[in-house]
């Protein structure tokens, strides 16, 4: 046994291990002897290429892919198994309840983007409808079929517009090694619907229950690795949770899963190069939808016979290896990537750099760990804006000064939200793109917006978040230039927390703001760790700001007398029969409630 332990999984090795152990064991039976080293072999070689799904006492509510397994080919068998009921109908209510508002809200963005003409999502729409395909899927406001993968990158295009719709923090301490904290969003539920319609089979409760499935998959992968902390955008993610569920609805066995999946990160691999400089373009808003069609892509190509690369989490050339090396480094220089020829042992075989752990009963999912914004805002600067609401609560001296009363307003934060969005090169912007990822812009129109709203409607923390959520309007091009907004963004200041606030995130978003009138009043938020919206908050009234959120967004898009209907339809999705998932996402759009282009 000290023997075999000693040996690489190498035929080069093994043949000197037989020839050890042959002299060795002269007197013994050398037959048995040299079997069972090559059964033990084969059993190691075994985990190289098979998958390895593993029950684990300290987790019956879920599958273990441990990192010494085939984890591609895991992910599909997990999506299989999941969507397909193998385990009965064990998923808690509220985790029905949670995915079905992050459908529903993801959708109002989506559409409403539409109806004010935003630039990527009608471009890509557009570029859908040339696509026919009777097989196919749907875009948002068409009843007329399109290529799957092109419904796709036009309605998740149209959903994360906003930067509006649900987002993950990858941070679950309650299992050991799922504090990655890497970002991600709700984007990639229209890759459900368009495998829907694309079978005409799936009812609407296997719709969410494959809407489950991908967020418990991307949302596991954004806590057990940071893309973002080798440059890579957080979407790979969202693809790879793409390809497993798209391929499961449409029969796909575990092996063609995971070739696509091995397609997804070997050929398609987005670096933050779309979110560098000071005025964003298309492709940032658009760079989920864009990754996802090319996963769908894959999924297709691997069901009609296309060989992708196996095993892709512990191929020691994809990104999983290259960025976190399992082998041929020690502890003190783990991180350092040692690309040099001469190190055979980096580039050989080798653990995955994590274990991955996916649930399948009960109310622990990836999803229930998910943020809502309650209005358009990026998701770092959520903290602050409830500390905007703290302020206005209970402070009438704040609302008489009005904004020529206000001299300063310091808003103390933690990094990364310091360094990115309280980064004061960020206090001009001149994009919509640009200005949702400014805190003292998004800081500066909610609290104009409670000068301007009566008192009386501040009446709690749930009439503040309803009458003071921004929507569209609050980045179009007539609020990018509000002389107001640019005036008060200048009397706005950042502090960094130091290592108490930074050690807070991710659990949760530590914010501070204090606000200084002209006559020298300070008022104070306090410290805000779980925003309303958040995951872990539990005093808000979510059902009902979101549904105000519904209604403000989908007011913008659709007539009263139409948007009824639609929204129904989605809110009662679980009900909803093969037959109505053909339709589920269909409106007039000759009737979309007409707006000039919001970006002038």
């Amino acid at each position: 046994n000290s023997l075999y332990d000693s040996c690489p999984p190498s035929a080069e090795c093994m043949t000197a291990q037989v020839a050890r152990i042959t002299r060795v064991c002269r007197r013994t039976t050398l037959a048995l002897v040299i079997m069972r080293v090559l059964a033990r072999h084969a059993f190691r070689r075994s985990n190289w290429t098979g998958a390895s799904v593993r029950a684990f006492s300290a987790y019956p509510h879920a599958v273990v892919l441990p990192k010494d397994s085939n984890q591609a080919l895991g992910i599909g068998q997990y999506a299989i198994d999941f969507i397909n009921g193998k385990y009965g109908e064990t998923v808690d209510d509220k985790v029905w309840e949670r995915i079905e508002m992050f459908h529903t809200d993801s959708v109002m963005c989506g559409v409403s983007a539409l109806a004010m003409k935003t630039n990527a999502p009608t471009v890509l729409r557009d570029e859908a409808l040339t696509y026919k395909d009777s097989n196919g899927a749907t875009v948002f406001g068409s009843g007329e079929k399109v290529s799957p993968e092109k419904a796709v990158v036009a309605n998740a295009s149209a959903v994360r517009e906003w930067d509006s719709n649900g987002t993950v923090f990858g941070y679950n301490p309650s299992i050991p090694g799922h504090t990655a904290g890497e970002f991600g969003h709700n984007d990639f539920y229209p890759v459900v619907v368009a495998a829907a319609q694309v079978t005409g089979s799936i009812d609407g409760k296997k719709a969410l229950r494959a809407m489950i499935a991908s967020d418990e998959i991307r949302g596991r992968l954004a806590e057990v690795f940071s893309l973002k902390s080798y440059k890579i955008d957080h979407v790979v993610h969202g693809a790879i949770a793409s390809a497993a569920v798209y391929g499961a609805l449409l029969g796909a066995t575990p092996e063609q899963i995971e070739s696509a999946i091995g397609m997804a990160v070997a050929h398609y691999i987005p670096f933050r190069a779309i979110r560098a400089g000071r005025d964003l373009s298309d492709s940032k808003g658009s760079s989920a939808a864009i990754s996802t069609e090319a996963a769908v892509l894959s999924m297709r190509r691997a069901m009609a016979g296309f060989a992708g690369p196996k095993d892709i989490f512990r191929n020691p050339e994809s990104i999983f290896r290259f960025f976190e090396p399992t082998t041929g480094g020690t502890s003190s220089n783990k991180d350092i990537i040692d690309i040099t020829l001469g190190n055979k042992q980096r580039w050989g075989p080798g653990d995955a750099p994590f274990n991955l752990v996916l649930s399948h009963s009960g109310s622990d999912f990836a999803v229930m760990g998910m943020h809502f914004k309650l209005g358009l805002y990026e998701h770092q600067s959520a903290g602050a804006l409830q500390g905007v609401v703290n302020a206005v609560l209970g402070n009438p001296d704040l609302l008489a000064a009005g904004p020529s009363g206000v001299s300063g307003i310091e808003i103390t934060a933690y990094e990364p939200a310091y360094g990115i969005i309280g980064d004061p090169a960020k206090k001009n912007p001149q994009t919509r793109q640009s200005a949702d990822h400014s805190m003292a812009f998004i800081v500066s129109r909610m609290l104009l917006k409670a000068f301007k709203t009566d008192a009386a409607t501040l009446s709690d923390n749930n009439a503040a978040w309803k009458a003071l959520m921004l929507s569209p309007y609050d980045y179009g091009h007539e609020a990018l230039w509000d002389k107001d907004t640019r005036e008060m963004m200048q009397r706005i200041s950042f502090k960094h927390g130091g290592p108490e606030y930074d050690a807070k995130y991710p659990d949760g978003i530590p914010t501070s703001m204090d606000i200084t009138l002209s006559s020298g009043k300070t008022i104070s938020s306090g410290l805000v760790m779980y925003p309303s919206g958040h995951a872990r908050d539990t005093a808000a009234d979510l059902k009902g700001i979101l549904h105000h959120k519904a209604q403000l967004l989908g007011g913008i898009a659709i007539e009263k007398d139409e948007f009824s209907g639609f929204h129904s339809r989605l809110v009662n999705m679980i009900d909803a029969s093969a037959g109505d998932m053909q339709n589920i996402y269909t409106f007039d759009y000759n009737k979309l409630v007409s707006h000039p282009p919001i970006d002038g």
